[in-house]
């Protein structure tokens, strides 16, 4: 059980872990899998059960999401960007704007409520 919404945590693949995103596209999986990774996180990410109410393509079958999750269950996601506890590969502070993927760039000169 999460103590709110912004830390929810459970067990995948056998391990208890801390829920990063939920029903995010194969190539946002990963894309924070390769942040958490370079931050020496260990990530499980696992298809997403349906949404209720999702609507179906045309060949009958749900969109393809996944939840991301890692070994850490302390881990949130919140206090991790605005602490300024994750780099990316080439040791930059990952910004709000650059882990939603608004900004290809990382800009951590420009303060997050200016963009």
């Amino acid at each position: 059980m999460a103590i709110n919404k912004n830390h929810e945590f459970e067990e995948i693949n056998g391990l208890k872990c801390g829920i990063v995103e939920r029903n995010v596209t194969a190539s946002r999986a990963a894309f924070i899998k390769e942040i958490l990774t370079a931050n020496g996180y260990r990530v499980e990410i696992v298809p997403s059960p349906p949404m209720k109410g999702a609507t179906e393509t045309l060949d009958n079958t749900a969109p393809a999401t996944f939840t991301v999750g890692v070994s850490d269950y302390t881990f949130n996601t919140i206090n991790a960007i605005f602490g300024r506890l994750l780099k990316t590969k080439n040791g930059e502070v990952v910004t709000l704007a650059y882990w939603q993927q608004k900004d290809t760039v990382n800009r951590d000169d420009i303060p997050y409520f200016e963009n």
